[in-house]
């Protein structure tokens, strides 16, 4: 189309510029989208914060963080006039990366140039603390935002609500969800999704049950995230028989289970002890394509948990052979099965391997390797390590 446009003699705007920036990023062609950056500088066009803040969205909807903050800083190496939707684009880059302090020095960055913050701002600088269950800062966020004359709205309440269900605190969720309702502000299907989590994260199944009862009467349709998360809550406490029962009914909606719901129903069988309906479950997803790191994760640690050493160490190698990178949680769970034997130095094998792979390690991790030791000297060594690790650790990416 845009050949054809040029065939034509017509002259390509700012708008079409953006209009292609976004299609080569959805496709994943960075090249091509750098392309057109070129192109508009051949042209003597230099490239606006429209172009640009075009760009960043495409990127991100991408999850090409590390490459939206390279064009946020050329931007500014540009003196391109950065403007509200630039920061608020940066501020869920950073959100989404799991860099939440990042998140807040670009807001106030903003600030100090006197660009002035919107609802889409705020809401976007509380869910980058939701995502870490950081529910205090998320609150004072959310408080600033209504000093600042911003009405909440159901998008600002769902946030808040995501920082304590993933802080566990599920009643404080369902506090907020009534006072979303008591400010006149209607839940919508992402709030009861939210509340179903926020009860299943902490092991009340009969809660979340209900509040999927709820979102039903509502005259909602639960969609398969809706059933992802029962099935999930479910899991968590052991129930395989409803999670069964509520795949059926996911199946009964005329809904194909997804990886998220089909990697819920693994872990309800893991956690089960229930090796043998997992594996078949496994084997089915494999054949269809329906797997991910996630996937494995499931099956890594379920072994782990067993004390099937060697299949949890054919689960883990079978992930590089399907095209999928190990992540920090596999390899916690992997060093999790050693852990529970006192196998401290194979704990540390694993430790240097997962560094080395460019997979760093997390809170969890140091829990692990923790657990794993047997006496004082192993507890310094370890405490050393993590000590070591955490000097060493930059932000991921410099504002």
């Amino acid at each position: 189309m845009y050949a054809a446009l040029l065939e034509a003699r017509c002259v390509p705007t700012e708008d079409t510029y953006a209009l292609l920036l976004r299609a080569y990023c959805a496709a994943g062609s960075l090249h091509r989208a750098e392309g057109v950056i070129s192109e508009m500088r051949e042209h003597g066009i230099p490239p606006s914060a429209t172009v640009y803040n075009a760009y960043l969205d495409g990127l991100l909807k991408a999850r090409c963080a590390e490459k939206a903050v390279e064009v946020y800083q050329r931007m500014k190496r540009e003196r391109c006039r950065t403007n509200t939707e630039t920061y608020t684009l940066m501020i869920n880059v950073y959100g989404k990366s799991k860099q939440p302090m990042s998140a807040m020095k670009v807001f106030k960055e903003m600030q100090s140039l006197g660009c002035k913050a919107n609802i889409c701002t705020y809401t976007a600088l509380v869910n980058a603390f939701a995502r870490e269950g950081l529910c205090e800062k998320a609150e004072e966020v959310f408080e600033e935002m209504q000093q600042a004359g911003h009405e909440p709205d159901v998008y600002a309440y769902n946030a808040l609500m995501e920082a304590y269900s993933r802080a566990g605190f599920p009643q404080a969720a369902a506090e907020i969800f009534s006072l979303m309702q008591h400010m006149g502000c209607e839940p919508d299907r992402a709030s009861y999704n939210i509340l179903v989590d926020a009860y299943g994260r902490s092991g009340l199944h009969r809660e979340a049950e209900a509040v999927f009862e709820s979102l039903k009467r509502q005259g909602m349709a639960p969609t398969m995230k809706s059933h992802m998360l029962l099935l999930a809550a479910h899991a968590r406490s052991g129930n395989v028989a409803r999670c069964e029962e509520v795949m059926a009914q996911l199946h009964k909606s005329g809904l194909a289970p997804d990886t998220f719901a089909l990697n819920a129903m693994l872990n309800a069988y893991g956690r089960a002890g229930r090796l043998d309906d997992m594996e078949r479950l496994l084997a089915a997803m494999e054949r269809r394509g329906t797997r991910d790191v996630g996937t494995y994760n499931v099956a890594v640690n379920a072994y782990g948990r067993a004390g099937y050493l060697e299949r949890m160490e054919a689960a883990f190698a079978s992930l590089e052979g399907r095209g999928l990178a190990a992540d920090v949680v596999t390899w916690t769970s992997r060093m999790g099965a050693y852990s529970r034997k006192k196998e401290y130095r194979r704990c540390l094998e694993i430790f240097e391997e997962m560094v080395d792979a460019g997979c760093y390690p997390d809170a969890g991790t140091a829990k692990v390797l923790v657990a794993a030791c047997s006496d004082e000297r192993q507890v310094e060594q370890v405490t050393a390590i993590v000590r070591s690790m955490h000097k060493e650790a930059k932000t991921l990416f410099t504002i």
